[in-house]
């Protein structure tokens, strides 16, 4: 089954943008890659067998910000002729989540008398 991924990156230089491409072109199954939108921003993959969770998120671990705008099937054209009553091809979006990085924790340190204190002075 070809797939046809749309991933919103933000990609602010044309070094990001060779970056996300190199990171989409090495995933598993993909056959090709492109940018289109009216900023450049939208990574097209398209392959089969994609997995668009982890494209996303090894995108998320290198250049920050990546969101999957549309996942759908592609069908040949040899396969669109022959069906006269098929529905058209199905699309999933999802709604746009920001990348979540958690805080670091707070740490506190207590003071703890010692009530049997030892008259070593070593110690």
């Amino acid at each position: 089954m070809e797939q046809k991924i749309v991933i919103k990156v933000q990609m602010n230089s044309d070094k990001c943008r060779t970056k996300a491409m190199k990171i989409a072109a090495t995933t598993d199954g993909v056959s090709s890659v492109a940018i289109q939108g009216s900023e450049n921003d939208q990574l097209v993959v398209s392959g089969e067998g994609v997995d668009s969770a982890n494209l996303t998120r090894s995108l998320r671990k290198k250049l920050c910000y990546a969101t999957i705008l549309s996942v759908e099937e592609v069908k040949k054209k040899a396969d669109t002729s022959k069906e006269t009553t098929g529905a058209s091809a199905s699309v999933v979006s999802f709604s746009q989540f920001p990348a979540y990085y958690q805080p670091f924790p707070n740490y506190y340190h207590q003071v703890i008398d010692d009530p049997y204190p030892n008259n070593c002075a070593i110690m």
